[in-house]
């Protein structure tokens, strides 16, 4: 399935930038993250393809393992592999059938309200320092991932966590 115009999650422009010109610049895309907003379920939480490939879908798991080590708020049990033919559509189905092998495509969910820490479960309403802080967790977990892959040198100190 190809997105349509009126689907909301991967226009035609991001199709034709990397259907298009990525192949032509030799540019591989590791990975595609698309963000939205959820009305029911607490936390962020990520959905990801299923893949027949098991080593390829054990690295997928990754990115979202390092992330909820990286922020309270992510919750790794929340977060959903699958193939729904819903989503097809969606940029994460669609360009994680059209990619090659270590490109990476999710959907991060996050609460339009709130995420739980701790038991008993207390609800810790989201304001917009929080979304922030789970903005700059992302990217600690594409450093901690790099990191992991041998891709970035490690610091002589290790970076601060503020989870």
């Amino acid at each position: 399935a190809s997105p349509t115009e009126h689907s909301y999650d991967l226009s035609h422009a991001e199709c034709f930038v990397v259907v298009v010109v990525f192949p032509q610049q030799k540019i591989n895309l590791e990975f595609y993250i698309d963000i939205h907003a959820h009305s029911t379920m607490m936390n962020g939480f990520m959905y990801g393809n299923i893949f027949e490939d098991e080593e390829r879908f054990q690295r997928q798991a990754v990115f979202p393992k390092l992330l909820c080590q990286n922020a309270e708020d992510f919750s790794y049990s929340s977060t959903s592999f699958n193939r729904d033919a819903v989503k097809a559509g969606t940029g994460r189905r669609f360009l994680g059938g059209l990619l090659n092998d270590t490109s990476y495509c999710y959907t991060l969910e996050v609460s339009f309200y709130s995420y739980i820490l701790g038991a008993p479960a207390s609800p810790v309403p989201y304001t917009e320092e929080a979304y922030m802080k789970l903005g700059r967790n992302v990217a600690r977990t594409f450093l901690d991932y790099y990191r992991l892959n041998s891709l970035v040198e490690r610091p002589l100190a290790p970076t601060p966590k503020t989870r």
